[in-house]
This record gives structure tokens, C-alpha cells and sequence, in this order.
């Protein structure tokens, strides 16, 4: 039966943050001026990032962490092959463990790019509040390690998705689109998706946005308030 898994504001996330993400790596290579819009998408992946955090504890069935099959048994019995088939309605385990690591992954490199300070054209907003030492060691993270964690993630879950689409038969990109799977239980929960629930989500992100816009705010007006 056709069943709605993905409500409209986790289909949202997720396209606007492979975008932001995509932007992030181009503008990153660029350089430049293109660093000025690199600062405002990281702001945007940070809003993202704490808007998905709060949609999985109140967001729709599917995309509530506690439905992520994240058990170790669980792994076990989906590595091996077990075919249980609530392990396939939402995210399989494998993916629920990819979903974790890339919003800590994603959280990691956002917030220490608000203290990155490369001595040339850019510092992060929060850099006049932090030590020396924890700019030098967020520079470090986020130009030396933290994106190269997120990019090997990002081919990691292109690579599980072009296989669950060839090997496995799954349509996991058009379900990301539309927001509904063919499924096999007849008792198997569908995720809200009315107004009600998009209005909640619209609130969450803009407090979310508004947080992040604080926080740079606060920062560049210490920074300015130190140099002045």
C-alpha cells in the first residue's frame, strides 16, 4: 500500500540542505568574495541543522529519532540481510547511523566556522569571544578535517542510494520528492502532514533562524564593540 513517510518539512530539509551544502563547497573552492555567501550558507546549514534536531523529536512519525532503528541487533539482522519490513518503511538502520553522523558532522563544521579565523579575509563572528587557541583549533578542524568528513559522507550516502536504486529496486529519491512509499504492512503508521504540522514546522524554523541570527548578531557586535 501507498503509505506518506516523508512530510513536507523533512522533503524541504532535505533538498534546501544538499543545496546549502552544494553551495558550501563551491564557494568554499572559489574563494574570495564567494566567502561572503560561504559564511551566510554555513549560517543557513546551522538553521537546518537545529530545525531537523527539534523535527525529530516533534516532526512527523518517520522522522522522529525514536523510530530510527539505531540498535545494535537491528544493524546486525539489515547487515546480514534480514528483510523485516518495518526496517525499510523509514530510514534502515545503516541510514538512520548516516542521518546521525551527518547532523553532528554538519553541527561540527557550522559551529566552528563561526570561530575560523584564516588571518586574510575572513573571520567567524564568534572569534572575539573564544581563545586564541580554540580559533587556532576550530581553523584547523574546519579547513582540515571537518569538511573532509562531510564530503566523504555526502559520496557515502550517494553511493548507498544509487544502490538501494539499482541493486535493491528501492525508489528512494522520488520518495524523498513526493514524500510516499509502497509498503507491505497494512498496519503501518503514516506520518502526519497537514497544516497543522507544516505551520509547526514554519514556527521551529524560523526560531531556529532567528537563534543562529542572534548568536552572529551578539558575536559581530562584541567583535566591533572590541575594535572600537
Amino acid at each position: 500500500m501507498l503509505l506518506r513517510i516523508w512530510d513536507l518539512p523533512t522533503r524541504v530539509f532535505h533538498w534546501a540542505l544538499a543545496l546549502a551544502v552544494l553551495g558550501l563547497v563551491i564557494t568554499g573552492n572559489v574563494g574570495g568574495d564567494a566567502m561572503v555567501w560561504h559564511m551566510r550558507l554555513g549560517y543557513g546549514v546551522l538553521t537546518l541543522v537545529a530545525f531537523r534536531l527539534l523535527w525529530g523529536v516533534v516532526g512527523g512519525y518517520w522522522s522522529r529519532f525514536v523510530q530510527f532503528p539505531l540498535g545494535l541487533p537491528s544493524v546486525l539482522r539489515y547487515v546480514q540481510g534480514g528483510r523485516e519490513p518495518r526496517l525499510h518503511w523509514g530510514h534502515n538502520p545503516l541510514g538512520s547511523w548516516a542521518v546521525v553522523a551527518m547532523l553532528l558532522a554538519l553541527a561540527l563544521q557550522a559551529v566552528a566556522g563561526l570561530m575560523v579565523d584564516d588571518e586574510i579575509a575572513y573571520a567567524g563572528p564568534l572569534t572575539s569571544l573564544v581563545s586564541g587557541d580554540t580559533v587556532q583549533l576550530a581553523t584547523w578542524y574546519h579547513k582540515q578535517v571537518g569538511k573532509f568528513v562531510v564530503l566523504g559522507l555526502v559520496v557515502l550516502h550517494l553511493l548507498a542510494v544509487a544502490f538501494h536504486s539499482v541493486a535493491l529496486r528501492e525508489r528512494l529519491v522520488p520518495a524523498m520528492w513526493h514524500g510516499n512509499k509502497v509498503v507491505d504492512g497494512a498496519d503501518a503508521p503514516a506520518s502526519q502532514d497537514n497544516g497543522r504540522r507544516r505551520t509547526l514546522a514554519l514556527v521551529l524554523a524560523v526560531v531556529c533562524a532567528a537563534l543562529v541570527a542572534a548568536v552572529v548578531w551578539y558575536g559581530q557586535r562584541h567583535a566591533f564593540s572590541a575594535f572600537g
